[in-house]
């Protein structure tokens, strides 16, 4: 029992979780173009969030944000949005991380795992 409590409380502020909130808290690190929008990352302490951006505003789109750290779950926003698809946050602690976004045809993927 004490084995399965420790492991909890060590897996527990490691586990991915969507944001719950409308943007990304910390400085902005990188900016990924595509041909249709941009995804967004931001670093906030041992915590990355991630946000896709449409090129043209308007009228609902399809967007989608994904953050995979190594050893956890994905975390995915995707739907029709307006403004953005996100935020996604995740704990990170030097692990790796694997970053998607999608708007409409156009898309971004790390293609591997990178660290940030």
């Amino acid at each position: 029992m004490l084995v399965a409590s420790v492991l909890l409380a060590i897996a527990g502020p490691g586990q991915a979780q969507a944001a719950g909130q409308t943007s990304c808290d910390g400085r902005k690190i990188r900016t990924f173009s595509f041909s249709t929008g941009s995804v967004k990352l931001y670093k906030n302490g041992a915590y990355l969030c991630a946000m896709t951006f449409p090129k043209r505003t308007g009228g609902p789109q399809w967007m989608m944000v994904s953050l995979k750290v190594r050893g956890f779950d994905e975390v995915v926003d995707e739907g029709l949005y307006r403004r953005h698809a996100g935020p996604v946050r995740s704990y990170v602690a030097g692990r790796k991380v694997w970053i998607k976004g999608r708007v409409g045809d156009g898309s971004y993927d790390s293609g591997g795992w990178k660290r940030y």
